[in-house]
């Protein structure tokens, strides 16, 4: 079983720093005892212009066998001798991102104590598997890997090179090339490994999530094979699955909430010269999601409302900012995670608010794309960045759920103005801005979406801009205020009697 990594060197900075990094030195051939076999950690090239470390892992498998690590939960042999006769000694898997883990222990931590300054830096790496096994193929391959930066070279293997005809393997040569930290290189080996096997060699315990979610982060949740990544590394566990998808729900909650996409919010524009540079390095800009509660509330305010739905709530932000004002009588928050809303009881701190404002707050479990009779009879509610994360044929569900049965007085709806995307410098082109919207509109898309459920459900609708508003491209979130025309509302109850 066997990994290289390689770097190349510059003016500012040798090749051989990759040493520091590893903490292993180039000068040296080591020897590490794993729990899976012994590792050793030795250099073919060290030079100022490149340096490549390697990793070899030696495996016993009849040794694996006798220590009760053969197979992974579940797994069936094919035949009597498979535990013994197998691709284990030879093919990148867990047991090799395991080795990595115990001899790289401090570069996967991003720790580089004798050079700080390198841990934080990208580094051009090229990293070379000569066999790894891949359920899925090269195409996969390419899937998982490419969308974290990386260049990738893979090609199958050949079943028998005497016998072509007989196809390929399952295992596919990898060559990565990409500009990267060195952590989050070796982070992202640790957890692909075994998801392109398909296959943990240990039992999956529940604290497998948290070293799924310790060595994702920063790119599981906003990548687009998140769940097959989460599953396969969890051994198709589901109720460890379920687990680590909540926790990553509420980490992109927490971000799109309480200050979404604080990098985006306050990036410079991309045409920004260097006066606005210069200008928007001094004051710290507004946070956009403070913003959109404050257009949120004026709205509300201008309607009279006094009981309002949050619909779709997530951590609370907004509840705790309708909380601070006393013109809001009954405040009610709406999310379908059971664990966000544990969170907003804690933020919150429910269980030490005085009586007098907790009898005017509750928090209710529900899905809104279904209809709910608790959530009728209310003055005003609010979907706050709510309708992107709704696949499209689930839309009318909430359409009617909110506008047809719970039939508020007034209805806020705030949502991305795609058209901006242009302004985020740090959002790549063609990109949503999180992984887990369905869609972003454009203005006249959300105007003519509005139109049509104001027109099917006898409402009116106004439309205003949240944040500053480009005269290109308008402002970065746009919101639509539905108000219930009265009259459409004396029929609809009639036909109801």
């Amino acid at each position: 079983m066997f990994l290289t990594i390689s770097t190349k060197g510059n003016d500012q900075r040798p090749a051989t720093d990759l040493g520091f990094l590893l903490h292993k030195h180039p000068g040296k051939a080591q020897s590490f005892s794993t729990s899976h076999g012994l590792a050793h950690v030795f250099y073919p090239e060290a030079s100022d212009e490149r340096c490549t470390a390697a990793l070899l892992l030696e495996v016993d498998p009849i040794a694996l066998v006798r220590r009760g690590r053969g197979k992974g939960r579940g797994g069936s042999p094919d035949f009597a001798l498979a535990q013994y006769v197998n691709d284990r000694p030879y093919a990148a898997s867990s047991l090799l991102a395991v080795a990595m883990s115990a001899v790289f222990k401090s570069a996967m931590n991003g720790v580089c104590n004798a050079r700080p300054e390198l841990a934080v830096q990208p580094l051009p790496l090229t990293v070379e598997l000569p066999a790894v096994p891949a359920k899925g193929g090269v195409e996969l391959v390419h899937r998982l890997f490419e969308p974290l930066g990386w260049q990738v070279e893979a090609e199958a293997i050949p079943l028998d090179l005497n016998f072509p005809e007989w196809g390929d393997s399952r295992y596919v040569e990898l060559r990565l090339t990409g500009t990267l930290r060195l952590s989050d290189a070796l982070s992202q080996l640790y957890v692909l490994l075994p998801v392109l096997d398909d296959t943990k060699h240990y039992w999956v315990a529940p604290d497998e999530v948290d070293k799924l979610l310790n060595r994702g982060e920063g790119w599981l949740a906003a990548h687009p094979e998140q769940q097959l990544i989460t599953r396969r590394y969890l051994a198709r566990r589901w109720s460890l699955a379920r687990a680590a998808t909540e926790r990553l729900e509420l980490a992109r909650l927490a971000e799109a909430d309480g200050s979404e996409l604080e990098e985006i919010d306050n990036a410079v524009p991309a045409d920004s010269g260097p006066e606005e540079e210069a200008e928007a390095e001094a004051p710290k800009p507004t946070p956009l999601a403070v913003h959109r509660r404050a257009a949120i509330i004026e709205r509300l305010h201008a309607a009279g409302a006094k009981r309002v739905l949050d619909l779709g709530c997530g951590e609370a932000a907004l509840v705790a900012e309708l909380l601070k004002d006393r013109a809001f009588t009954e405040i009610v928050g709406v999310e379908v995670s059971a664990r966000a809303l544990m969170i907003a009881a804690r933020r919150l701190r429910l269980d030490r608010m005085p009586e007098r404002q907790a009898q005017r707050l509750k928090l209710l479990h529900g899905a809104l794309t279904y209809t709910d009779a608790r959530l009728t009879g209310y003055d005003a509610a609010v979907l706050s960045e709510v309708i992107e994360h709704v696949d499209p044929p689930r839309l009318p569900a909430l359409e009617y759920a909110v506008f047809g049965a719970a039939r508020p007085g007034v209805v806020v709806v705030t949502t991305p103005n795609v058209e901006y995307n242009v302004r985020w410098e740090s959002l790549p082109a063609g990109h949503v801005r999180h992984a887990d919207h369905r869609f972003e509109w454009d203005r006249a898309e959300f105007r003519a979406w509005a139109g049509q459920v104001a027109e099917t459900y006898g409402y009116t609708v106004e439309f205003g801009p949240v944040g500053d508003e480009d005269p290109e491209v308008g402002p970065p979130t746009q919101l639509a205020a539905f108000t219930l025309d009265t009259e459409s509302n004396d029929t609809t109850e009639k036909k109801g009697e």
